[in-house]
């Protein structure tokens, strides 16, 4: 579960789940899904390496960085993953193909 959270945390969430889902009126969820994570992995680097003072700093920070982005978007995906399978009937009722 999130924990680390500002009052705008999930308005802001939701704002890029609503644009992901724009998006899909034109193309498949799939390439939706994937542009998403691509987006969210670069954006996730730069606020990384603002946090850097110089590229010898962030490679030494490399591995660290990684860690904590895996196990951050782990407990994220475990959570909704749970969340799915406990409301898999309601959250997909209208979403059958």
């Amino acid at each position: 579960m999130v924990t680390d959270t500002d009052e705008h945390f999930y308005e802001r969430a939701d704002a890029h789940i609503r644009l992901a889902n724009d998006h899909m009126a034109h193309i498949g969820r799939g390439k939706v899904s994937a542009s998403f994570l691509y987006g969210a992995a670069r954006f996730n680097i730069y606020v990384a390496a603002c946090n850097c003072d110089s590229k010898d700093h962030m490679i030494a920070e490399r591995q660290s960085i990684r860690d904590y982005y895996v196990a951050e978007y782990t407990k994220m995906l475990d959570e909704h993953l749970d969340d799915y399978v406990e409301n898999y009937d309601a959250y997909m009722a209208t979403n059958k193909d």
